[in-house]
C-alpha cells in the first residue's frame, strides 16, 4: 500500500475517533472524553500536516488545484486553528461542531486522493496557488468563526431560558466564544481579500479583465460584503455578542452557497480537477 494512502487513512480514523469522543462528551455531559478528543485531534492534525507536506514535496504537484486537495487543506486549517484556540481558552465544546465538519471534509476529499493532476494551462502558475491558498485559509477561518458564533447562540439561548445544566460545563464563557469569533474574522477577512485580489490579477492576465461575472465571483463578493459590514460594525461601533454571532453564521451560509451554486447549478471558470 502507498505510504501516503496509509497515512491518510490513519488521519481519517483519528478524526473519526475524535468526533465520536466529542459527541460522547456532549451526550454524557462529561469533560474527560472531550479532553481525550482534543489530544486525538491534535495527533490527527499533526499527521495530516505531515501528509500534506509530504505530498507537496515528494510528488511535486500543486495541492490547491484539485477540489479534493483543497477540501483536505481546508480541514487541516480548520482543525489547526481550532486547536490553537482550544489550548488557550479551553473551548472544548467547539470540537462538537469542528470535528464532525473536519471529518466530513476528509471523507469527501478521500474520493480523489492519489488521482492524477490534469489542469489546463490557465490554472497553472504561482498566482493561482496564492489565490487558492489564501482564499481557503480565509474561508476556513470564517468556518471556525461561524462555529464559535453558533456555539454562542446556543449557550446564550440556554442562559436566557434559564436552562443551565451540567451541559453548561462544556461551554466556555461567552466572552471566549465572542473573542474567537472576532479573531477569526479579523484574520480571515484580509486573507480572503488578498486571495480575491490575487485571483483578479490572475484573471486579468489570462482573460484580459479583472471581473468575469462568474457565479462564484458574484456569490463570494456577496459574502465578502457581509463580512466587511460585520467587521466594520465590530471595530467601529463595537458590535459584540448575539448580533455578531448571528451575522457570522449567515455570512458563512452565503459563502457555502457560493461553492454549492457554482458547482451544481452553473458553468464556472472556477473548475477544480
Amino acid at each position: 500500500m502507498d505510504f501516503y494512502l496509509l497515512l491518510y487513512r490513519l488521519v481519517l480514523v483519528a478524526y473519526l475517533i475524535s468526533t465520536l469522543a466529542y459527541m460522547f462528551s456532549l451526550l454524557s455531559r462529561r469533560v474527560t472524553p472531550a479532553k481525550a478528543a482534543t489530544w486525538i485531534m491534535a495527533g490527527a492534525c499533526g499527521l495530516h500536516a505531515l501528509f500534506f507536506l509530504g505530498q507537496w514535496a515528494t510528488r511535486g504537484y500543486n495541492p490547491f488545484l484539485r477540489l479534493h486537495d483543497s477540501l483536505s487543506f481546508f480541514a487541516l486549517v480548520m482543525a489547526g486553528v481550532y486547536l490553537a484556540f482550544q489550548f488557550r481558552t479551553k473551548t472544548r465544546v467547539l470540537g462538537v461542531f469542528v470535528s464532525p465538519a473536519v471529518f466530513l471534509l476528509m471523507i469527501v476529499s478521500s474520493v480523489g486522493i492519489g488521482g492524477p493532476l490534469t489542469a489546463p494551462e490557465t490554472l497553472q502558475g504561482g498566482l493561482v496557488s496564492l489565490h487558492a491558498m489564501l482564499s481557503v485559509i480565509g474561508e476556513a477561518l470564517f468556518a471556525l468563526a461561524s462555529a464559535a458564533g453558533l456555539a454562542y447562540l446556543i449557550q446564550d439561548g440556554l442562559l436566557k431560558r434559564r436552562k443551565a445544566s451540567r451541559l453548561m460545563k462544556l461551554f466556555p464563557p461567552l466572552r471566549d466564544l465572542d473573542r474567537i469569533n472576532h479573531i477569526c474574522l479579523l484574520w480571515g477577512f484580509p486573507l480572503l481579500t488578498l486571495g480575491m485580489v490575487a485571483g483578479s490579477i490572475w484573471a486579468r492576465t489570462v482573460w484580459g479583465s479583472h471581473w468575469q461575472w462568474d457565479p462564484k465571483q458574484i456569490w463570494t463578493l456577496a459574502a465578502w460584503l457581509i463580512y466587511a459590514i460585520l467587521l466594520h460594525q465590530r471595530l467601529a461601533i463595537g458590535w459584540k455578542g448575539h448580533k455578531s454571532a448571528l451575522l457570522s453564521v449567515v455570512a458563512f451560509v452565503v459563502l457555502l452557497a457560493a461553492f454549492l451554486v457554482e458547482k451544481y447549478f452553473f458553468t464556472t471558470i472556477h473548475q477544480f480537477y
